[in-house]
């Protein structure tokens, strides 16, 4: 079998002359015309931390990749910051660039014929655009997440990037001098790396470990470590091997392996927009995943990992305990993981534990199964009146399992941090972010800035937060999102008035207002659609073609395109 089956479209046609004459100019020789061609792809960028140290690693990989026999073909694409744009309008373009980076590298590796692909990513949205594309390609491939950021730490306390918007609440409520604000915004991100705690990156990270799309230890190993370059060097044999063996994306991301990650997840606390991702992955792979699968696994998948944002540890602890592998191996020994599944090592989860010692009574990060953080999932899938198409909660138990209250509304995330700062806010609300979803954003805009506003303000245990919009892996508190229609779309959280009674109960997982259909109905009638939050460019392409979070955000929602590979109705 030639192991260039694509690239040699280009390479050994005689009537494409152009191609290898601009081949051979870009520095290839006659004999690197018979190699495999491998696209490595780079998210880096200098203006973040997550991203700025991607390209020297890609130059690694690169490096490996032409140690192993083939040619290593390095390209770029977008990275959008969250940290940075988080509480702003650039917000707005974070989870629209998940489209432009699955679009963009399927679009290169597509036109160039590359026969492998690996990609160099590091933020939230550059993992699951990755995966998307090399699903979408389904041409051997394989993710390398460029690692987590170490602590900072200053007078004494730890710190990550969610304790500077924590700071910035204490600073509001008096509870902090300017001086130590700027001092803690000083030390939060002391070098190259992904946010610390169990926040997106991390959790997305950890998904792809557990699907299979990237090799042991790349979702736990530190930005700046000796194992990372290490990684990086390997992956050219990983590469090889996958052609070898013909094995491609599509045959790693079968319906067990989410479930895998589903479980992963679940038992680290990870990020709600994992919810939206892995959806979004799985349609490009041809698997059907649904809200209810997440609830299905929620039910009986407890949380273990004491991580950050709810607990006290960060990525690079478990690192020094193990890693992500460790606890696979623990997971894979309770029987609450498919060992049998083959992964981008080219051999089967079960094979890539096998001299992997689990977690034990040697720490206390990772509970065990007879004493859990909490007993269920914390994401938590709700319906009701104000989401009769779901909604998506991230109860960690520390907040309570219910909540009921009036409500107080804000039609954007502007309104409500002036409301944070005027005091509006008191404890028993409800709080109503509205018109923030896909479309009403648009781009679903992450409410990072104000529900960490409010924790630091002392109301995150006595408040809850709904939104259409969604949230940060850095939140914390009675939070729910995605709610679905949303309110742009004249979903009921459009009709919500001051003072309207709310109730949401994670344990019957309805979300309720207390309205009478006939005055709702009457209120729908006056309701008016707002003006679109773009009239030109990739914003508005974005509200014409983003399916609702349900769907997870996807932008090429054709029901036929998702292949009857999988006949199960959900993930028992």
């Amino acid at each position: 079998m030639a192991l260039n089956k694509y690239s040699r479209i280009y390479t050994q046609d005689d009537s494409l002359p152009a191609s290898q004459a601009m081949l051979i100019g870009a520095g290839l020789s006659e004999a690197d015309l018979r190699k495999p061609f491998a696209g490595i792809c780079s998210t880096g960028f200098d203006g973040n931390t997550c991203n700025m140290h991607l390209n020297s690693l890609a130059d690694e990989v690169k490096r490996g990749v032409n140690q192993a026999g083939m040619v290593g073909l390095r390209f770029n694409t977008i990275g959008v910051s969250d940290g940075i744009t988080n509480g702003t309008q650039g917000m707005r373009y974070s989870l629209v660039s998940r489209e432009i980076i699955a679009d963009s590298i399927e679009t290169i590796a597509g036109a160039h014929n590359y026969d492998a692909l690996a990609c160099v990513v590091g933020c939230d949205k550059n993992m699951p655009g990755s995966l998307m594309a090399m699903a979408r390609l389904n041409r051997p491939s394989l993710m390398v997440y460029g690692g987590t950021i170490k602590g900072g730490e200053f007078k004494g306390e730890k710190l990550n990037i969610v304790s500077c918007f924590e700071a910035y609440g204490k600073k509001l409520n008096g509870q902090l001098s300017e001086e130590d604000y700027r001092g803690v915004i000083r030390n939060a991100c002391p070098g190259p790396g992904a946010c610390g705690g169990m926040y997106t990156a991390n959790t997305m990270a950890s998904a792809a470990e557990a699907l299979g799309m990237s090799v042991p230890f790349s979702s736990s190993a530190p930005a700046v470590s000796q194992s990372k370059k290490e990684e990086c060097l390997s992956t050219g044999d990983y590469l090889l091997r996958l052609l070898e063996m013909d094995l491609k994306p599509q045959d790693i991301l079968v319906r067990e392996a989410f479930e895998n990650a589903l479980v992963l997840i679940t038992v680290l606390g990870g990020s709600t927009n994992a919810v939206l991702h892995l959806i979004a992955i799985a349609h490009a792979a041809g698997v059907r995943l649904s809200l209810q699968d997440f609830q299905s696994v929620s039910d009986r998948v407890p949380v273990l990992a004491d991580l950050k944002p709810s607990g006290k540890y960060l990525m690079e602890d478990l690192s020094a305990l193990g890693g992500v592998p460790a606890v696979m191996k623990t997971l894979l020994n309770e029987g609450l993981l498919t060992g049998d599944l083959l992964t981008v090592t080219g051999k089967t989860v079960a094979e890539n534990l096998a001299g992997i010692r689990p977690l034990g009574e040697e720490q206390d990060l990772l509970r065990p199964l007879s004493n859990p953080i909490k007993a269920d999932g914390h994401i938590q899938t709700l319906y009701g009146n104000l989401a009769p198409e779901g909604s998506v909660a991230k109860i960690s138990g520390k907040e309570g399992l219910t909540f009921e209250g009036p409500a107080i509304v804000f039609n954007s995330e502007e309104e409500l941090n002036e409301g944070i700062a005027e005091k509006k806010i008191k404890a028993g609300h409800v709080v109503v972010i509205r018109y923030v979803g896909p479309k009403g954003g648009p781009g679903m805009p992450e409410m990072l800035k104000p529900t960490s506003a409010i924790m630091g303000a002392g109301l995150g245990d006595k408040v809850a937060l709904i939104t259409d919009g969604r949230f940060s892996g850095g939140t914390h508190g009675f939070v729910i999102g995605h709610v679905c229609p949303e309110a742009y779309d004249g979903g009921t959280l459009a009709l919500v008035e001051d003072g309207d009674w709310i109730s949401l109960n994670a344990m019957t997982n309805s979300i309720h207002l207390h309205v009478e259909d006939a005055l709702l109905s009457l209120r729908r009638d006056k309701w008016v659609r707002p003006a679109a939050g773009a009239a030109k460019g990739v914003l508005l392409k974005y509200i014409r073609t983003v399916s609702d979070a349900s769907k997870g955000c996807i932008t090429d929602l054709e029901e036929t395109y998702v292949k009857e590979r999988e006949t199960s109705p959900g993930i028992a």
